[in-house]
C-alpha cells in the first residue's frame, strides 16, 4: 500500500481506507487496516524529541531568514500539533542556541518541566563536551534529575569531519558517563563509523543515535548508510530514535513506503528493545505535520507485534529515560 504525503496535505483513517478501496484491495484487508488503526490510536506515546524555542528570547544561529521554521515554537503550539494523538509525555531536545544562552535554555526548560503544566517531563540539554568548562557546566545541574543527557549537533557546516574523535571531545563524553548522563549523537550519515569509534572510547557512557543516523529519504543509494548504521547497532549501549527522516523530504511528495525502507532497517538492526519514537517537531514540518509522521510510522509498523509497537512508541522511552510520572 502506498500512502502519499506532502507538507500541506493531511492523512486520516478515512483517507487510508479510501486509498485501499481505490487500489482494489480486498474488503478483508480494508477491515484489517481499520482494526489496526483503531488499536494503534489507543497507544500512549512518549515523544523523545520535542523542540521548543522562543525567538523573542533565544538566538538560533542555524535558522535562516525566510525558513519555514523561522518562528517561535511554543508549548501551546506543540499542544495543537499533538492533539488527538495520545502523546502523554515528551522529552525536550536542545535547539542549538548560541552557546552564551545554553544555561538559560536549560534553566528555562527545567522551569517548564517543574510547572507540570505541559507534557514535557525531562530534557536533553545543550553542551560543548570539548570545552575546558564542560565538567563545571555539568556540575551546575547535578541535582536536576529531569536532565537526562546532553547533545551537541555534529552535522553543523562549521563542525569538521571527525570532530567527535578529538581527544578533548572524547574526554567530555566520558565525563557524561561518570555523571550518569547520556549523549545524543546527531551526526552526518557519512560519519556513523566515527560515532561507533566514539562509543567504543567511552565504555561508561550510554548513547542515543538521533534521526535514524540522518539517512536521506531522497537518496537512491542507501547501502553505505545501511552498513554503517548496522556497525553502530553492534554496540549495546546505543539506542536509536526513529525520528527526523521525514524532514529530509523537504516538502517533496513522499509515501509511507519511502520511509519504510529506512524505518524497517533500523527496527530490524537495533531490535525492538533499542528503538524509540521521536516527533522532531517542529523540524518535522519541513516534510509533514506531526500527525502525518505519526500515522505514517504506525502504518509502517502495523504488522509488527503489538508489544513491539508499544516499546517503540512508549515503553522503551520510559525505561531509557527513567521517567517517573505519566502525563
Amino acid at each position: 500500500m502506498s500512502l502519499s504525503f506532502t507538507s500541506e496535505s493531511a492523512i486520516s483513517r478515512r483517507d487510508i481506507l479510501k486509498g485501499v478501496v481505490l487500489a482494489g484491495s480486498a474488503t478483508a484487508f480494508q477491515a484489517s487496516i481499520a482494526s489496526t488503526f483503531a488499536k494503534s490510536s489507543q497507544l500512549a506515546i512518549i515523544d523523545t524529541h520535542q523542540h521548543l524555542w522562543d525567538l523573542t528570547k533565544q538566538t538560533l544561529p542555524w535558522l535562516e531568514a525566510g525558513s519555514k521554521l523561522n518562528h517561535s515554537a511554543l508549548p501551546t503550539d506543540y499542544r495543537k500539533a499533538i492533539e488527538g494523538l495520545n502523546v502523554t509525555r515528551a522529552i525536550y531536545m536542545e535547539v542549538d542556541v548560541t552557546p552564551a544562552q545554553q544555561v538559560q535554555e536549560a534553566e528555562t526548560v527545567l522551569e517548564l518541566i517543574r510547572s507540570r503544566k505541559t507534557p514535557t517531563v525531562a530534557a536533553v540539554i545543550s553542551g560543548r563536551p570539548s570545552s575546558e568548562a564542560f565538567s563545571k557546566y555539568l556540575a551546575r545541574f547535578k541535582d536536576a534529575t529531569e536532565i537526562k543527557g546532553v547533545r551537541q549537533v555534529l552535522h553543523s557546516p562549521k563542525t569538521p569531519s571527525g570532530y567527535c574523535l578529538d581527544p578533548a571531545f572524547i574526554r567530555g563524553i566520558q565525563a557524561l558517563g561518570k555523571a550518569g548522563l547520556m549523549f545524543d549523537l546527531c551526526m552526518r550519515a557519512a560519519e556513523l563509523r566515527d560515532g561507533a569509534k566514539l562509543i567504543d572510547a567511552c565504555p561508561d557512557t550510554s548513547f542515543i543515535l538521533d534521526h535514524c543516523g540522518n539517512a536521506d529519504v531522497r537518496s537512491k543509494d542507501l547501502s553505505d548508510w545501511r552498513n554503517d548504521i548496522a556497525e553502530v547497532a553492534k554496540r549495546s549501549r546505543v539506542v536509536c530514535k526513529v525520528s527526523g527522516i521525514v524532514a529530509s523530504t523537504k516538502g517533496m511528495p513522499w509515501t509511507a513506503e519511502d520511509l519504510a525502507l529506512i524505518v524497517n532497517h533500523v527496527l530490524d538492526t537495533f531490535g525492538p528493545d533499542r528503538t524509540m519514537f521521536g516527533g522532531d517537531w517542529p523540524v518535522c514540518t519541513l516534510g509533514a505535520t506531526y500527525r502525518q509522521w505519526v500515522e505514517a510510522l504506525k502504518t509502517i509498523v502495523r504488522n509488527r507485534p503489538e508489544e513491539d509497537q508499544r516499546k517503540l512508541f512508549h515503553d522503551n522511552a520510559a525505561r531509557v529515560y527513567r521517567l517517573e510520572r505519566e502525563g
